[in-house]
């Protein structure tokens, strides 16, 4: 069977290139929109010597602007491996290698095999997990100090938006899906995790919520 035929191979294929695509984009421009948002409330509220625990952190843009900022360590977990290399790549070109840690782990179903850190962050995670209850109890109870994370926001456009992305995701027999969860029910889990909402933006894409312990 062909590339293009093969669903495996069309996951993998798109994936490399989706990790080309944000690397070089960084590369480019830096941090985009969201991003600086969720940097900057970190920031604000104190990194210096710090360490990270980022969930789903992709090619790796905020961790390297966080230690940058003054963090001491990353840890950044996947769930697939179509994001190392570039990755790889950029630690390199910012001198960043020995302070980052890249491990595959579903901190969800697995969270006793990772440590807690100072500062938790998931930008771009929670619409791509089902079970967003047991993925914001793990990481808002690796958080010592503070936890920020962004997803879309719950209104008809991005239903309407993320649904016909799902579909011709399924006619293409692309097995990743897309989730609007509710954003006051994700809140109270990482609350009931003993952090208090600090911060919270509500913008056209992506909205961001910080918390403190």
């Amino acid at each position: 069977m062909g590339e293009c035929c093969d669903p495996d191979s069309y996951r993998t294929t798109f994936s490399d290139r989706f990790a080309r695509r944000m690397a070089r984009r960084y590369r480019q421009h830096g941090l985009n929109s969201t991003q600086e948002l969720l940097v900057g409330y970190l920031t604000e509220h104190g990194i210096e010597g710090a360490s990270i625990l980022e969930i789903g952190g992709g090619v790796g843009e905020i961790q390297i602007e966080l230690l940058r900022r003054g963090a001491s360590s990353v840890t950044n977990l996947e769930i697939s491996t179509s994001y190392e290399k570039e990755a790889g790549e950029l630690l390199e070109g910012s001198g960043m290698s020995g302070r980052v840690e890249r491990r595959i782990l579903d901190i969800a179903t697995d969270p006793d095999q990772v440590g807690e850190a100072d500062v938790v962050v998931m930008h771009r995670v929670v619409c791509c997990y089902p079970d967003y209850e047991r993925l914001l109890a793990s990481a808002g109870g690796h958080a010592r100090r503070l936890l920020v994370y962004s997803h879309p926001p719950a209104n008809p456009l991005t239903r309407l938006v993320i649904g016909w992305d799902n579909l011709l995701r399924r006619l293409r027999r692309n097995d990743f899906r897309a989730f609007v969860h509710p954003p006051d029910a994700m809140i109270e889990i990482a609350q009931q995790q003993g952090l208090s909402l600090r911060y919270r933006h509500r913008g056209w894409s992506w909205d961001v919520v910080g918390l403190e312990r």
